[in-house]
């Protein structure tokens, strides 16, 4: 008998406008994302891809609908529960967003010295980890200018799991990478879900990263879902609009 699965990500009917008066940015989403999942939520510029992760993770309020974040109604959420709740989540931004002043080993210590009672010895031990996962080992005491875009989106993954998260978004991940580079990338992501069960949700308008992680694909577009399926599944359709996104030429 097949085990039941979790929703961990469940939008309902949501609207949001940057403005009181603005039409909106996203129109009546909803969609459901499973623990386990590997998604890819694409689209065109424009098209609310980057409003919806803004909102799931708490940084955009609705105007209306719902955000249930791992069995949690995030928005609705008193500020420390909502704290806790995110704790749960990771989140690699689309240029890494290390901050230049610290080390990359301070980078990726952060998350723990703000949420762990963790001794300074154990973080040291918990951020060489994971530099060594991501392929980066020896690289703690380098300043981020020092490192190449590449391994800066490494870095910043490796801040955004350093926690462990059960959800990991990464906004664009292969954005201004080389395409082994940006292969690496989505190798990296495919390992954290196969190995640790981590929700992948990625925002992406790459075909290659796409076919790669070749999970969950939502295509959004105008602020509504207009695809919500397998990447293989649309990669093969008739459709007009799926087949010009897949085969723009």
């Amino acid at each position: 008998m097949k085990a039941a699965t979790t929703t961990v990500i469940e939008v309902s009917d949501l609207q949001v406008a940057y403005t009181e008066d603005a039409p909106p940015v996203l129109d009546g989403v909803t969609l459901a994302i499973d623990a386990g999942d590997v998604a890819c939520i694409v689209g065109g510029s424009g098209c609310g891809k980057s409003t919806l992760l803004k909102t799931v993770i708490g940084l955009v309020p609705p105007r209306t609908g719902r955000v249930q974040l791992l069995g949690q109604p995030l928005h609705e959420l008193e500020e420390e529960a909502r704290d806790a709740l995110l704790q749960r989540v990771g989140v690699m931004f689309q240029y890494g967003a290390m901050l230049g002043s610290l080390t990359v080993g301070e980078n990726i210590s952060l998350p723990l010295q703000m949420h762990s009672t963790l001794s300074a010895e154990l973080i040291e031990d918990v951020v060489a980890t994971w530099l060594e996962r991501v392929g980066l080992a020896g690289t703690a005491d380098k300043m981020p200018s020092e490192l190449s875009g590449g391994m800066r989106k490494r870095a910043a993954l490796a801040r955004a799991m350093v926690l462990e998260p059960e959800i990991l978004f990464c906004d664009e991940p292969g954005a201004g990478l080389d395409p082994n580079t940006a292969a690496g990338i989505d190798r990296l992501l495919l390992s954290l879900n196969h190995t640790q069960g981590t929700t992948v949700v990625v925002i992406t308008h790459e075909l290659l990263s796409i076919e790669r992680l070749d999970g969950r694909l939502v295509m959004l577009e105008n602020g509504r879902v207009t695809y919500d399926g397998t990447a293989t599944d649309a990669r093969h359709s008739s459709r007009d609009d799926l087949a010009l996104f897949f085969h723009p030429q």
